[in-house]
């Protein structure tokens, strides 16, 4: 089988190689996104067909997982909630198995948030908002002084990353991040508003008052990633949130669906499976947080791609050995 590796970057041009396994974070720096990146696969191999196991994967509660994907960070502008995707993204058209669809049910199971186009014939993609497809979710409110600093270290507010304990959900700052006030209405109508009245006033600031109040107990009631994750279903409690550069995220994407030996494979309930090598024609599997693509928004991916600006990016990626890559002579 041929060897793997991870790399990651801000952008999909800007792709490194990246430490598996090590626990030593993996620092990414744009003008949009600041953070740090932890890549574990179970029984992962090295250059030298070497397997590089980590204690990660015989944690309790980490049991069955086979993949992680660890990121600690912040949005350095602000932000809606309902606009920050994370997800998988293509840049050629898949070779669908037979009974794909079945997968495409178990997804749509494990996150009702899902949408994707993974049958294109241009650039296949599924993404999610991020705060509702995330399996583990912390969000922490730097201090004001720690703000405006580029050091990812707990001296500056940062909570601590590469733990030897799991990540578990932990929201109950989250509160903080919503608007102070509903966004306003755009009308397109161009004759004059009649201005509102003292009393008329009064009753809408103590209507918008109440609306933050109930979302922010709704926010500190969420307490598990299940509440979490059925909260935020709903968009419109997604755009009640802004992410700021105040806002920092640690989250863990870890499933066991894929089995990495003997051989890559996806193992879903009730028996089914893949042999995914059977069907990658070898482009490098994306896993992307991104804006998500409003209408008539080119983008700095271009206007054929379907979702908005890369903020970091992960991928797995295949590496053929010297015998694979070299051309083969005529015969």
């Amino acid at each position: 089988m041929p060897r793997l590796r991870v790399v990651a970057g801000p952008s999909l041009d800007a792709l490194v190689p990246i430490s598996t396994n090590s626990d030593v974070p993996h620092t990414i720096v744009s003008d949009a996104f600041e953070g740090q990146i932890l890549a574990y696969i179970k029984d992962f191999t090295d250059e030298q067909g070497n397997a590089l196991h980590n204690e990660y994967f015989g944690r309790e509660d980490r049991k069955g997982i086979t993949w992680s994907i660890q990121v600690q960070g912040r949005f350095l502008r602000p932000i809606s909630a309902d606009d920050v995707l994370f997800g998988n993204t293509f840049d050629r058209p898949l070779k669908l198995p037979w009974g794909s669809g079945a997968a495409l049910k178990f997804m749509h199971f494990v996150d009702p948030t899902l949408e994707h186009d993974l049958s294109s014939s241009t650039k296949p993609w599924a993404l999610s908002p991020l705060v509702s497809t995330m399996p583990h979710f912390v969000h922490t409110r730097l201090p004001a002084l720690s703000r405006t600093s580029f050091s990812l270290s707990s001296e500056n507010g940062w909570p601590p990353f590469s733990s030897p304990q799991s990540l578990s959900d932990d929201t109950k700052q989250l509160h903080q991040t919503l608007r102070s006030s509903p966004p306003h209405s755009h009308s397109h109508s161009h004759s004059p508003s009649p201005s509102p009245t003292p009393s008329l006033l009064f009753h809408s600031r103590n209507a918008s008052s109440s609306g933050v109040a109930k979302h922010e107990q709704a926010l500190q009631d969420l307490r598990t990633a299940d509440r979490r994750r059925a909260y935020f279903r709903d968009a419109s409690h997604r755009r009640e949130l802004i992410f700021g550069p105040e806002d920092v995220f640690t989250t863990d994407f870890c499933y066991g669906f894929i089995q990495f030996t003997p051989t890559l494979s996806l193992q879903l309930p009730g028996g089914i499976s893949f042999d995914l090598m059977h069907y990658w024609d070898g482009q490098p599997v994306r896993f992307m947080c991104c804006e998500r693509k409003r209408e008539g928004d080119n983008g700095a991916e271009g206007s054929d791609t379907p979702w908005g600006r890369v903020l970091w990016c992960v991928a797995i990626e295949l590496v053929l050995d010297e015998e694979q890559s070299r051309p083969q002579s005529p015969p």
